[in-house]
């Protein structure tokens, strides 16, 4: 959990928080997240997900192309020395990164977002957030 900034360079390097670094290992997996970011699993985690995966309807077509779009992109990134990922232009192309990220800790996964992205995506929450609160209930929440 929490929320983290850093600037990703021109190679693609961006510094993993170590309090982040700590639950997601030495590896970990990263692919195209939902609302324009890119989501990180731990192995672990990334394992269940591909076992959840592996149990969809394949008959549907929104079933495969969710898991296309999802796989594709998906890189096991390697943390560095300098506590660093590399990661591909694919995915700072699809979560438009260039310079300034956001790194959040959602539950069992990380988020890394263009940080004025983040800002706006977060503004807009937190003017909702009450009425999205209350929309919580009907999860048992």
């Amino acid at each position: 959990m929490g929320e983290f900034q850093h600037n990703i360079d021109a190679k693609g390097r961006l510094i993993v928080p170590s309090k982040l670094r700590e639950k997601l290992g030495e590896r970990f997996v990263v692919t195209r997240g939902m609302d324009g970011c890119l989501f990180g699993y731990p192995l672990s985690e990334w394992q269940k997900l591909e076992e959840k995966l592996a149990e969809l309807p394949m008959a549907k077509k929104e079933t495969r192309t969710f898991v296309r779009f999802f796989y594709s992109a998906a890189t096991e990134c390697e943390i560095d020395k300098q506590g660093r990922i590399n990661i591909p232009q694919t995915l700072r192309t699809h979560a438009s990164l260039e310079k300034g990220c956001a790194i959040i800790g959602v539950s069992n996964r990380i988020e890394i977002w263009n940080e004025s992205r983040w800002r706006e995506f977060s503004a807009e929450a937190e003017a909702d957030f009450d009425a999205i609160a209350e929309t919580m209930v009907d999860f048992g929440f």
